[in-house]
């Protein structure tokens, strides 16, 4: 008997070996923000995947052109970005497509200043240095705020830093205003008293879009489905349990409850197709970059959507 069960057994630890030797793996591009965070937190896509013979690994990036540039280069296959990185990244010929976005919101994302400043408006950074993420959501955040000041991008002195050192520069008075996001712009407001100089409210729609590799997105659509209605779930989870995301996500992020809390409230939840009246929106931002020089080439942002079936 003792001869047949460990045969059984041996036979068993041959069969996962093989089941593990063909498992795929989904490699995630997450930030410290959104959806993706509280689905990492959850791990429910893990089980999801599981019958599909895939197990995920999550990597994080500090923004999104960090992100594109790694599912440029073939280190992830999915993420989750802002307006403004797929804009530079398929400039750039990056393979990637936009497989779904999630609703505005514009709060997310501000100008900020110090809380002792003299600047009242947008208009008074004429000649001031601001910094922000180059080729992330608050890039467009600013040009807008500048256009509505009546101001040019010349105007300022723009100061490109990625978050972390961005929030080094602002508290050392390096530069008089920074452009962020949640969850980075609650910890600004929360932890240094930062005051808001403009956000995007009736400016900027900051949609969040997820997008993949293209050649991972044209092998695998079942996983990509798989991985959107596993998120559209969580976003409807999300929506109705604020308390507990908070209590899940603050702990990943490396945040006190209050500051996820303030980053929370300004989600948006719920994953959508990208339709022809965000594609065109889209578009619209980036014809405004290449006027303005920030990217190479124009581009036509409907090359880069999944095809109508």
């Amino acid at each position: 008997m003792k001869r047949i069960l460990t045969a059984a057994l041996a036979g068993l630890a041959l069969t996962f070996a093989a089941h593990a030797a063909h498992a795929e793996e989904l490699r995630i591009g997450f930030q410290k923000y959104g959806t993706l965070t509280v689905l990492k937190a959850r791990g429910t896509l893990e089980q999801r995947l599981k019958p599909l013979g895939f197990t995920v690994r999550w990597v994080e990036f500090p923004a999104g052109p960090q992100l594109l540039e790694g599912l440029n280069v073939g280190a992830i296959d999915f993420g989750t970005t802002g307006e403004a990185p797929p804009i530079f990244a398929q400039a750039a010929g990056a393979r990637l497509v936009y497989v779904g976005n999630e609703p505005p919101a514009p709060a997310s994302e501000a100008i900020v200043v110090p809380k002792n400043s003299s600047l009242k408006s947008v208009k008074e950074l004429k000649g001031k240095k601001v910094a922000l993420n180059k080729g992330s959501n608050v890039h467009f955040l600013l040009v807008k705020a500048l256009e509505e000041a009546g101001l040019k991008w010349t105007d300022i002195q723009p100061v490109y830093l990625p978050p972390a050192d961005a929030r080094a520069a602002f508290e050392r008075g390096s530069v008089e205003a920074w452009v962020i996001w949640d969850p980075f712009l609650a910890a600004a407001e929360k932890q240094l008293n930062a005051r808001v100089l403009r956000d995007g409210k009736g400016l900027v729609a900051n949609h969040q879009f997820f997008l993949a590799e293209r050649g991972f997105a044209e092998r695998n659509p079942k996983v990509l489905s798989t991985v959107l209605d596993e998120l559209d779930k969580t976003d409807e989870w999300a929506a109705a349990n604020q308390a507990e995301v908070v209590k899940q996500i603050a702990p990943l992020l490396g945040l006190p409850a209050d500051i996820v809390q303030l980053a929370v409230a300004r989600y948006s939840y719920g994953v959508q197709p990208v339709t022809a009246k965000v594609a065109d929106a889209q578009q619209q931002i980036a014809d405004v970059f290449h006027d303005l020089k920030l990217i190479p080439k124009p581009i036509k942002v409907k090359d880069a959507l999944v095809p109508a079936k």
